[in-house]
């Protein structure tokens, strides 16, 4: 099964529609609140957005307010996608959106350059994740920031549960924990530097910035100041 179908059937439109509920009440969770936090510290106006598995485009529509010139949101679900889309038309009015279907993995070589590229909880649903990260990195002028989930022997074993319960109801779609080691090395190489990190018990959030590009970052009063996000 391709992972397009193993992501349909796994977040279908129950899913979406429960998510987006969700979101609407309580707002962004904890994990993605790290990672736009850490993007807020970076000027966001006028910049282009690439939400790689961006779900029911919570990111996108968070950070609608924060001046982007637009949006392009790419999801292999395609209940997650329609969501997006009427969650996300509202918000950006006439800038630029676009809503792409399909496996980014495969499809990263044809889509245009962006300045931000988010992956929220993407790469644990790869088994190669250094693939979708080189093709992540390829498209980035400026930052990418990804969650993923801790390499640590708890997170190992709730994701080896979840996948057996899957394999027992015959669903196809699998998650992964991916050595943070072997995912930092093929953004390095792509030349990308890690500038913040964050998390929790189960997740950890990184901000890679292009390497040799120092953009201005803003302090928490709003004053701008050259340099590095300090972890």
């Amino acid at each position: 099964m391709s992972f397009c179908c193993a992501a349909e059937s796994q977040f279908g439109p129950k899913v979406a529609e429960r998510d987006l509920q969700r979101y609407r009440r309580h707002g962004a969770d904890a994990v993605t609140k790290l990672m736009l936090a850490q993007l807020r510290r970076w000027p966001l106006q006028n910049k282009q957005l690439l939400n790689v598995g961006g779900g029911i485009g919570v990111i996108s529509a968070e950070l609608a307010a924060d001046g982007l010139a637009g949006a392009t949101l790419v999801e292999a679900s395609p209940a997650y996608l329609e969501v997006a889309r009427r969650e996300l038309q509202s918000r950006y009015g006439p800038r630029f959106t676009e809503f792409l279907l399909g496996d980014f993995a495969l499809i990263a070589d044809t889509l245009p350059h962006a300045d931000v590229t988010t992956l929220d909880r993407v790469v644990c649903c790869y088994r190669d994740s250094e693939t979708l990260l080189r093709g992540a990195a390829a498209r980035t002028r400026h930052l990418l920031a990804f969650s993923y989930p801790r390499n640590r022997w708890y997170v190992r074993g709730i994701t080896a549960a979840q996948n057996f319960l899957r394999r027992l109801r015959r669903n196809e779609f699998r998650t992964f924990v991916h050595p943070q080691q072997q995912m930092s090395a093929a953004l390095q190489r792509a030349g990308l530097v890690c500038v913040a990190t964050d998390g929790t018990l189960v997740w950890v959030v990184d901000l890679y910035r292009r390497e040799g590009d120092i953009p201005q970052t803003l302090d928490a009063g709003g004053s701008r100041h050259i340099g590095k996000i300090s972890s």
